[in-house]
């Protein structure tokens, strides 16, 4: 027998080429879904806007903008119109009448009894993930669901204990895959484990399930170890 040809025992079987075959493409389709309902989102933000007046473009002037018509065109010019609206406050919050806007529609906000609380809630979660929570690193790992496991945790704030002035980390824990959702655990500060991670970073591992990390993390903690 030849040595290049392959016995039935060694040709590899119908299992496990679909195996192989969905864990090519189950990445393609995760950025696939991600992709789709960011773009579904951000043109349907201005859809209600950009699709009666591109009717109406395409009313007037037929025979040279009847494509403006097509529903992904509208799609895509309702996508454009959102990123550029995003881009302008963007640019508008840098200076001062932006800033002038901004607390006016904030102030409107907080009349609304429901809404009050969200955006407020949202606003001073973005704004301290932006900075550093002082006596810790924004990255932690946290003994959850017991000592011997370890979970990705984002410190959001430190505050004390009353009457004892020890220090706690309110720890947000987020779930995989979606980062939204999670768990809030107050944890004594000399009790987290930090890591040298960024926040990107985190978020990456979290969303891969694992698959996306650093070579390396630290998980015993300090005054843990035994030298």
């Amino acid at each position: 027998m030849s040595p290049d040809v392959a016995t039935p025992s060694s040709r590899p079987s119908l299992q496990r080429l679909f195996l192989t075959g969905l864990l090519t493409l189950l990445p393609i389709w995760l950025t696939w879904v991600v992709v789709k309902f960011v773009f579904v989102l951000l043109s349907g933000i201005s859809s209600p806007l950009v699709i009666p007046l591109s009717d109406n473009i395409a009313a007037w002037f037929p025979d040279s903008l009847g494509w403006v018509r097509a529903e992904w065109v509208q799609d895509i010019i309702a996508l454009l119109a959102t990123m550029l609206v995003i881009l302008a406050v963007g640019l508008l919050s840098r200076r001062v009448i932006g800033q002038r806007l901004l607390r006016w529609f904030g102030a409107v906000i907080r009349r609304i009894p429901l809404a009050s609380i969200i955006y407020d809630s949202a606003k001073k979660l973005l704004d301290i993930l932006q900075t550093q929570p002082g006596s810790t690193q924004r990255v932690v790992l946290i003994d959850f669901p017991h000592r011997d496991m370890k979970s990705v945790g984002l410190v959001t704030r430190v505050i004390r204990e009353h009457g004892t002035g020890r220090e706690l980390a309110a720890v947000y824990v987020p779930t995989t895959p979606n980062p939204t959702s999670g768990y809030l655990e107050i944890v004594p500060v000399e009790l987290l484990t930090p890591t040298d991670w960024t926040v990107d970073q985190a978020m990456s591992f979290i969303i891969s399930g694992g698959a996306v990390s650093p070579e390396t993390v630290p998980f015993t903690r300090a005054g843990d170890r035994q030298d």
